[in-house]
């Protein structure tokens, strides 16, 4: 077959399928145009999922004649002074959107800008001009789009329903307004349910947006990212740890005020939360990352959704430092919503009369020597009265009434030999043991694992443990890992490993499933993954065997020293598995729980 030129109107169909992938994106092109022209109210109208209709509406700096005929031709636009794309400062610079759209749509735009008497309008036809005709209307620009695809009727077969088209579009539109907290933005239509987010400024603008748009839940239980290095700034919000969501929905990217997906920010929010969130769980936030406009390229994508930045590990460095400066700082922080969650798993009593069972459950209540029931607690530290049952709590009578002050307050009773019961002011605090302490052993080992020196305790006598030889060739492939750790294993024959060594931090826990849970963990990552993953997953194994275990019975200066370095230790308000490691409720919540 011959080489032949190919027609206009097939070149400009072919380029609008570059740009124009769904009815969202027009709406994306539009409202970034309306950005640049210095707009602060936008309104968006949509019909049949845009695929009716979309409208958009701004108050912007608008164009004379000259420009608007320009607007619609291909490659022209006002957002490149110079003829470089090294310094691009606008959302929009292709100077493609308008004609493109214009290929495979009916558009109309009316534009008056500041100090003429009206405005004008053209309308454009399957890329067919119309002549320039007056319009009464306000300073600014209207864009309409009526039909899109009509002219491609095979795109429109790959378009989703209405449904999932205008909320692909509502999508868009929350992330230019999360963007653009300073412009008023309204989204109405047939096909959806109207939004409204009014301008904002100040100090707290992005936080009355991010508010808006993600929830006032989620700015309640957020951390205030901020870094500036070498030019480069991180700011916005990101959730607490124990704030998680089960997809990546609620995660929000921008680079110079752009929305993107980007694979450099995706991979240092993994990285900064890897040590506090289950692993099919994702954090919530949103991120904004200024960068000089020559130091990022935003032409890689005709989306404009990807780019390349020139220096990468710059970039991801900073995110995951103003991250973990953040969660360093919310210290023993936990959500609030846990609060929530357990008061909704807290059942009324059944009315009188109802059955009740004939046999209390096992641990629940404990009675005197005459069968009658007595509360499910004693006294504390003298242990159990003569003549009673084992209780499931113990109440700490040593404790006053006063907290101290301090943010988790004073140990008052311990609940089933696993949870704290503390009170500060007016709010019940539930701490589990375990959880806690794993987190604080888990910070002490990675103090001393970065300061260089993990203590550790010799074995007067080696303790020797009967492992598979699969599993002992790899614990002697990662012996040197283990000795950084204070943990000293060396082969004991065929089948077996001898411990002759471990970290103090550890005390006088049991070797032997310590060395078996290794061994599970060296199975699994045998794929090796990097050698400080690997270090902090062995850390992570060990300080779980090294904690205060489930079912140990505390002293009540033990729980308060628990609870006074959990104040002082980042990071505690979550386990290294990602749980909660206490709930906090309010005496407001708990009397609203018994109808006060």
């Amino acid at each position: 077959m011959p080489v032949r030129q190919l027609p206009d109107d097939l070149i400009n169909r072919i380029a609008a399928g570059e740009v124009v992938e769904r009815p969202a994106s027009v709406v994306k092109e539009l409202v970034e145009n309306a950005i640049d022209a210095g707009a602060r109210r936008i309104a968006i109208a949509t019909a049949g999922g845009g695929k009716g209709l979309i409208r958009v509406e701004d108050d912007g700096d608008g164009m004379d004649e000259a420009d608007l005929v320009l607007s619609v031709e291909r490659h022209a636009t006002s957002k490149l002074a110079l003829d470089t794309l090294d310094d691009i400062r606008t959302l929009g610079f292709r100077g493609e959107a308008l004609a493109s759209i214009a290929a495979v749509s009916g558009l109309f735009i009316a534009s008056r800008p500041q100090g003429a008497g009206s405005g004008l309008g053209l309308g454009v036809a399957r890329g067919r001009r119309a002549p320039v005709e007056p319009q009464a209307m306000n300073q600014g620009t209207i864009v309409e789009v009526r039909d899109l695809f009509a002219a491609v009727p095979a795109r429109l077969k790959f378009l989703k329903s209405d449904r999932a088209e205008a909320g692909a579009i509502t999508e868009i539109v929350k992330r230019l307004a999360m963007a653009n907290p300073e412009v008023a933005f309204t989204l109405s239509g047939s096909d959806r349910s109207p939004l409204k987010y009014g301008a904002h400024s100040g100090p707290g603008a992005l936080r009355n947006r991010v508010a808006e748009i993600m929830g006032p839940d989620f700015t309640d239980n957020a951390m205030t990212l901020a870094l500036s290095r070498d030019g480069l700034v991180v700011a916005g919000l990101a959730g607490l740890p124990t704030y998680t969501r089960a997809n990546t929905l609620s995660q929000f990217y921008f680079v110079n005020g752009r929305a993107v997906r980007d694979k450099v920010l995706l991979g240092a929010v993994r990285a900064a939360y890897a040590d506090f969130v289950f692993r099919d769980r994702f954090p919530a936030l949103a991120l904004f990352v200024s960068v000089d406009p020559g130091d990022v390229d935003v032409n890689v994508h005709p989306a404009k959704t990807e780019l390349r930045f020139r220096d990468a590990g710059a970039v991801r460095g900073a995110a995951i430092r103003a991250m973990l400066n953040a969660l360093a700082e919310a210290g023993y922080k936990a959500s609030s919503s846990l609060a929530d969650r357990a008061l909704m798993s807290f059942s009324a009593p059944e009315p009188a009369g109802s059955p009740q069972p004939t046999a209390p459950v096992q641990g629940s209540v404990w009675r005197n020597p005459s069968g009658e029931a007595m509360p499910a607690f004693s006294r504390m530290p003298n242990g159990v009265e003569p003549g009673f049952a084992e209780p499931a709590a113990r109440f700490n009578a040593s404790a006053t009434a006063d907290d101290g002050g301090f943010p988790l307050g004073a140990a008052r009773a311990q609940f089933f030999d696993t949870y704290i019961v503390a009170e500060a002011g007016e709010t019940l605090v539930l701490i589990d043991q375990h959880a806690a302490h794993e987190r604080l052993v888990y910070e002490r080992f990675k103090a001393e694992l970065a300061s260089g020196l993990v203590a550790s305790q010799a074995h007067l006598i080696p303790v020797v443990v009967d492992l598979p030889e699969e599993d002992c060739n790899r614990i002697e492939a990662a012996a040197q890992e283990f000795e950084r750790l204070g943990l000293v294993l060396e082969r004991f024959g065929t089948a077996a490993i001898a411990v002759s060594a471990t970290p103090s931090l550890l005390g006088t826990t049991d070797v032997a499933p310590l060395v078996r849970d290794i061994a599970d963990g060296l199975a699994e990552w045998e794929a090796a993954p990097a050698l400080s993953d690997r270090m902090d997953a062995l850390i992570g194994r060990m300080a779980c065997h090294g904690s205060v275990r489930a079912g140990r019975r505390l002293r009540p200066e033990e729980m308060n020293a628990l609870l006074r370095e959990m104040e002082r230790t980042p990071h505690s308000g979550q386990c290294i598995h990602g749980r909660p490691t206490y709930v906090a409720l309010k005496k407001k919540d708990l009397e609203r729980l018994f109808g006060r």
